[in-house]
């Protein structure tokens, strides 16, 4: 049966794969920017990951154990910071779902799971970032209730 577990290293070449569906994706909105044809992480980069409380990684799997998604997460708190509280956030630093199952409700599984692993750890909130252009991720944020905290600008020079 279909499922979300913590990642394993014996996931990382699947990780891999669907890392580079995410990169294709920025790379297309913004060649100025993202390289094609490479991943946010390499091998030693995810195994490091893997089993990091502070980075925790959850994967959707099929019923062969294959997996077919993936939220990136990192625990977040600015103790003794001068101007934030020391409130603890969960960070989804990625979120991707095979492009061929894409409109299943995978995605919505994967966040709603680390939604509730964040209250479930004491977390104040949970962020995210999506790209200018990324219209399809920004709806699909919007429609589980997030909004927008802050903005990044930029000029081209």
């Amino acid at each position: 049966m279909p499922s979300i577990r913590p990642a394993l290293e014996k996931d990382i070449p699947r990780l891999k794969d669907l890392l580079l569906q995410v990169l294709t994706v920025h790379h297309e909105i913004r060649p100025d920017l993202f390289k094609a044809d490479c991943t946010k992480y390499n091998d030693r980069e995810l195994a490091a990951m893997i089993g990091n409380e502070l980075r925790p990684v959850f994967v959707y799997v099929d019923d062969d154990d294959v997996t077919q998604g993936y939220v990136f997460c990192v625990i977040e708190q600015h103790p003794g910071n001068n101007i934030l509280t020391d409130i603890k956030t969960l960070y989804l630093d990625d979120l991707c779902v095979d492009e061929s199952l894409r409109g299943e409700g995978i995605g919505k599984k994967l966040y709603e799971y680390a939604r509730d692993y964040a209250k479930e750890i004491g977390c104040h909130n949970l962020t995210l970032n999506v790209w200018e252009g990324n219209e399809s991720a920004i709806k699909f944020y919007e429609s589980l209730g997030l909004v927008p905290y802050k903005y990044g600008m930029e000029t081209i020079l």
